[in-house]
């Protein structure tokens, strides 16, 4: 592991007519990137960073750590980490309490957050570790956010718009330092213009599983026995069928859920997701990928949090519940109407 803690350098003084930094922002962020072996529910880090940074986004350290994910560490092709690499690297419970303690009391930063804030949340809730962070914030919504002039929404346009250099694209190490330099600049800008930052809650999974995507079980080209193949991609597929039922309308506050019924999900909930959306198929519900006019019911624990979906049934005047009611609905479902 490396661990290169360096002391924050002093700052000048605020010129005057500054304009006063938003006092409802964070205290402080810790910028992270992790590499793992897919995409799916079942794969692990094999490599994570993290920049800690102060309430303006100045570095105060940084620290990065490979991982033995215990399998194929798959795409080597991206990452670069081979299975020989990570023989003697410490397990993910082993730099636990570590990487937490560079997350705690921190806003996680990364770039498309909800992929590595699950990642992590997984890692912890094998663990049977609590994560010490409430609070996250993607730099791709930032950008979207400030209106910024990018061609897409890759780490490496950002990083050009600001003209921060890439030396090791997908090395953890990097990407977070790559990322830690541009989010600082887009933190300013956002400060000189109020602009309310997009945080979202994170929410530490306390269902979850491994099994539903059942990887292959034949050898690949990179890995031993017992790996998967990755060279056709690593995401599996679970295309689910279409729901037999036909829409019968809005959810209804004080009434049960009618099979049919298209459910749109945003935000973090305690049970995974997908297990969480394949309860609500195996009840006969219908669930939507987004929000529209036809969306019988939004469910999100986070109704403040400003995103797309929320925002959409807040215009269609959809119905929205948290986790534990929807849950709670699940249990006793009406049957369609007869037609």
């Amino acid at each position: 592991m490396l661990d290169d803690q360096s002391a924050a350098e002093a700052r000048p003084a605020a010129q005057p007519g500054t304009p006063a930094w938003p006092t409802e922002y964070p205290d402080a962020y810790a910028v992270v990137d992790v590499e793992t072996t897919g995409l799916a529910r079942d794969d692990r880090i094999v490599s994570a960073a993290v920049y800690r940074l102060d309430a303006r986004g100045d570095v105060i350290d940084h620290w990065y750590t490979p991982v033995n994910p215990q399998r194929d560490p798959g795409p080597t092709w991206i990452h670069g980490l081979t299975s020989e690499m990570l023989a003697d690297a410490p397990l993910f419970p082993q730099i636990a309490e570590e990487f937490a303690e560079r997350l705690r009391g921190r806003v996680l930063v990364a770039h498309n957050a909800v992929f590595d804030w699950s990642m992590i949340a997984r890692e912890y809730a094998r663990a049977r570790l609590p994560v010490p962070v409430r609070q996250r914030l993607c730099t791709i919504a930032l950008s979207k956010e400030l209106d910024l002039p990018l061609a897409n929404h890759r780490l490496e346009t950002l990083a050009a718009h600001y003209g921060v250099v890439q030396r090791r694209a997908h090395h953890a190490l990097d990407d977070a330092r790559v990322l830690a330099e541009a989010f600082r600049p887009s933190l300013h800008l956002a400060a000189a213009g109020r602009i309310r930052l997009p945080l979202l809650a994170c929410r530490p999974l306390t269902e979850w599983t491994d099994s539903i995507a059942s990887p292959s079980t034949t050898s690949g080209a990179s890995g031993g026995r017992g790996s998967r193949p990755y060279a056709g991609g690593w995401r599996p597929s679970r295309r689910r069928a279409p729901c037999p039922y036909p829409n019968p309308g809005r959810y209804e506050p004080g009434k049960p859920l009618v099979q049919g019924m298209r459910v749109a999900i945003s935000g973090d909930t305690s049970v995974d997701r997908e297990l969480l959306e394949d309860r609500a198929v195996e009840a006969g519900l219908h669930i939507a990928s987004g929000v529209s006019r036809l969306t019988s019911l939004l469910v999100t624990n986070d109704p403040d949090s400003g995103t797309s979906k929320v925002a959409k049934a807040r215009a269609f005047g959809t119905p929205v519940i948290d986790e534990a009611a929807f849950t709670q609905l699940l249990r006793e479902v009406a049957p369609a109407p007869e037609e």
